[in-house]
C-alpha cells in the first residue's frame, strides 16, 4: 500500500504564501515522477504541477511564477511553495504519485488525503 501523508494547508489571505508537504516510502520517493492536485468546489481535479526522480518540473500555466515545487530527497518529501495566493486558489490539494512520459505527467493510482488550502480576506 502507496503512502501519500500531507500536511500544510490551512486560511491565509490574499497575496499571502503557504507551504504543502508530501511524504511517502523511500522506494516510492526514488522511483516515481510525484505532482500536486488540486480540486476546488464543483470543478474537476487539474494538475498543479509535477516533479521527477531527477528534478524536471511541470506547472500548470496557473501556477507559473507563483508556485515551486521541490523534492527532499533526505526527507522522501515533495512540497509545493505557493505564493502570492488568490482566492481562485482555493481547493483541496492532493498529492500524487505517478509517471514523466515525453514531457506530460502521467497521473498515477495513489493519492494522499487532501489538504484544504483557503485563500480569502
Amino acid at each position: 500500500q502507496v503512502q501519500l501523508a500531507e500536511s500544510g494547508g490551512g486560511l491565509v489571505q490574499p497575496g499571502g504564501s503557504l507551504i504543502l508537504s508530501c511524504a511517502t516510502s523511500r522506494s516510492i520517493f526514488i522511483t516515481y515522477a510525484m505532482a500536486w492536485y488540486r480540486q476546488a468546489p464543483g470543478k474537476q481535479r487539474e494538475l498543479v504541477a509535477a516533479i521527477t526522480a531527477g528534478n524536471k518540473m511541470i506547472y500548470a500555466d496557473s501556477a507559473k511564477g507563483r508556485f515551486t515545487i521541490s523534492r527532499d530527497n533526505a526527507k522522501n518529501t515533495v512540497y509545493l511553495r505557493m505564493n502570492s495566493l488568490k482566492p481562485e486558489d482555493t481547493a483541496v490539494y492532493y498529492c500524487n504519485t505517478g509517471a514523466y512520459h515525453e514531457g506530460s505527467y502521467v497521473t498515477g493510482a495513489y493519492w494522499g488525503q487532501g489538504a484544504q488550502v483557503t485563500v480569502s480576506s
